[in-house]
């Protein structure tokens, strides 16, 4: 189904926003997990595969089973990284949008009139 006039344009506006949207880029680089957990994960992993090859080898099943372990707790250890928070994460806006987000069912509006509402509420406030 096609987009209407009105869609195509909020959609080009919002386009054009993603670009120059200072927050934007310091939100994205605040949630970025630090490069050195998966360089260490990375070499546990490798470590972990060393002791299964060793295992296998050595045709010693529990050798190769705790090389296993190792590589699957590096691997999780490094996708479970906790992320960094902003500073005050939780204040007058983060508690407003909670409020917002437990106290609305699902279903009640669509995707789209919610980027509507929002889309407006942001050219009414002068950001756009």
């Amino acid at each position: 189904m096609p987009l209407s006039e009105y869609e195509q344009r909020v959609l080009e506006q919002m386009e054009r926003d993603l670009g120059s949207d200072p927050k934007l880029g310091s939100a994205m680089a605040r949630a970025s997990r630090p490069r050195s957990r998966y360089v260490w994960a990375g070499l546990g992993v490798l470590v972990g595969l060393a002791v299964v090859v060793v295992g296998a080898v050595t045709q010693l099943m529990l050798v190769g089973v705790l090389g296993f372990a190792v590589m699957l707790a590096a691997a999780v250890w490094a996708l479970l990284a906790p992320r960094p928070h902003a500073a005050g994460g939780t204040g007058a806006g983060g508690a407003q949008a909670a409020k917002a987000k437990g106290s609305r069912r699902k279903g009640d509006t669509s995707f789209m009139n919610r980027m509507e509402q929002r889309f407006d509420k942001r050219r009414e406030q002068g950001e756009i």
